[in-house]
């Protein structure tokens, strides 16, 4: 399965991109599947 990782530690566009995804939410990982969001290890 294909992925994309980002450092969003030394990537501000990828910092960008991932609080507009996540809305604001400072947690990683952020996992895009689709329509489908999820978002820590516990994946709320």
């Amino acid at each position: 399965m294909p992925f994309e990782y980002v450092n969003v530690l030394e990537d501000d566009t990828g910092l960008e991109r991932m609080l507009k995804i996540s809305h604001g939410r400072r947690k990683i990982p952020v996992i895009v599947e689709g329509d489908s969001v999820t978002i820590g290890f516990d994946g709320s």
